[in-house]
């Protein structure tokens, strides 16, 4: 179970890295659905798809900052429901909460991490694409 300095710690961590990826998807929206895009012509095929791809990148890239913005909303109402570091996976097996926990260190890397290490091995193994 995590201390209470330590949740004001990854609470912080979590609301500076939400910043973050939101300033992304600001500078990655205004290039790819801007007037950048719009205001050029261009006068060879080459030119419009090398266009297209930048834009369709950076629209992937969007997709996938936001995803990671609902992840860290996810991860600040864990902190308010006092269930953040609780390996969600290790839960539905019925596991009891206290052996549920998702060690700090992996914390550290993935702020909104909801799974520990093998339980996300597990949940990546069964995502089908």
């Amino acid at each position: 179970m995590l201390k209470a300095k330590e949740l004001e710690q990854f609470k912080a961590l979590l609301l500076e890295l939400q910043a973050r990826v939101r300033g992304d998807v600001a500078t990655l929206s205004s290039g790819a659905l801007g007037s950048e895009f719009d205001s050029r012509s261009p006068t060879h095929m080459a030119e419009l798809g090398t266009e297209t791809y930048e834009q369709d990148f950076s629209l992937r890239v969007m997709e996938g900052d936001q995803e990671v913005l609902k992840e860290i909303k996810a991860a600040l109402g864990r902190i308010e429901e006092g269930t953040y570091g609780q390996c969600e996976g290790c839960l539905e097996q019925g596991k009891s909460p206290s052996k549920c926990v998702i060690p700090k260190t992996r914390l550290k890397v993935i702020p909104y991490a909801r799974h520990c290490v093998a339980c996300a091995e597990t949940h990546q193994a069964n995502v089908h694409y």
